[in-house]
């Protein structure tokens, strides 16, 4: 529970846990949690290295794979006696979630993928499209070496979209800044290298995936690709820009999340 500096309120019979993406933590679900708090239980928490969490719990080895943070996720879940949950997890908690329901698909009864991938790099051998090539992953890392903080406050604004929206941009540069340069280095690349499209005909929990317009981590065609081949999944494109459109668009996300929970 330290940890992951978890918060548990609201009320309800059911439980929603709400996962933050790479660059953020718990604070970025402020806007959806007003509106489940009087009808579910919610749970909020920071993934190690990010956050709140608890730094010292940090290590290159132990998170070397999004399995590790899989199996946080499942400790959560245990330390709450929760089951059967609904998970809403936004980009790379998509696929923290997926492995936790192939893990123990009895926590889960239904996942949410906000901006969520299983690989980012492009295939052109099998003519897969993830949104990059390895020459521009490898430029992003030698920029957040270079100068960590540059790095941060150059692509929170691509990440957000919304240029007229610059408050937007601001706030994600600011939970980027938070985090130790070291640990947000070595998350990227965890993150940006993995490939998990082998585990989606897997999972035999229901997802909705949620699509923005603009998004230059995840191209339309990564959710039409889980679509595809997740047996038990629902594709929904949302009016809302950018990879973060739970801040850019909180109402059409939390109307969306409504429909969702209801359906």
């Amino acid at each position: 529970m330290q940890r992951n500096n978890v918060h548990v309120l609201g009320r309800g019979r059911e439980t929603v846990i709400f996962a933050h993406g790479f660059g953020s933590d718990q604070t970025a679900w402020r806007h959806q949690v007003p509106a489940f708090e009087s009808s579910y239980q919610i749970v909020l928490f920071d993934h190690v290295g990010a956050g709140q969490s608890d730094m010292a719990a940090y290590s290159p080895l132990r998170y070397r794979s999004l399995y590790s943070y899989a199996e946080d996720l499942l400790e959560l879940c245990a330390a709450l006696k929760l089951s059967d949950v609904i998970l809403v997890g936004h980009s790379v908690s998509g696929m923290v979630s997926l492995l936790a329901a192939l893990i123990d698909p009895s926590r889960f009864r239904q996942l949410v993928f906000v901006g969520a991938s299983p690989r980012y790099l492009n295939e052109p051998e099998t003519g897969y499209i993830g949104g990059f090539e390895q020459a521009d992953l490898d430029g992003l890392y030698a920029a957040m070496s270079a100068n960590y903080y540059a790095w941060a406050s150059g692509f929170a604004p691509i990440a957000m979209g919304n240029p007229e929206r610059p408050e937007l941009a601001i706030e994600f540069a600011k939970t980027l800044s938070a985090i130790r340069p070291d640990i947000a280095q070595a998350v990227a690349r965890v993150i940006f290298q993995s490939d998990h499209r082998a585990e989606l005909p897997k999972l035999t929990v229901p997802v909705v995936i949620l699509q923005s317009n603009n998004d230059v981590a995840v191209p339309p065609q990564v959710g039409q690709y889980m679509a595809a081949h997740i047996p038990q999944s629902k594709l929904i494109q949302i009016n809302a820009q950018g990879h973060l459109p739970h801040l850019s668009a909180p109402d059409v996300v939390t109307q969306t999340l409504k429909e969702c929970l209801a359906a």
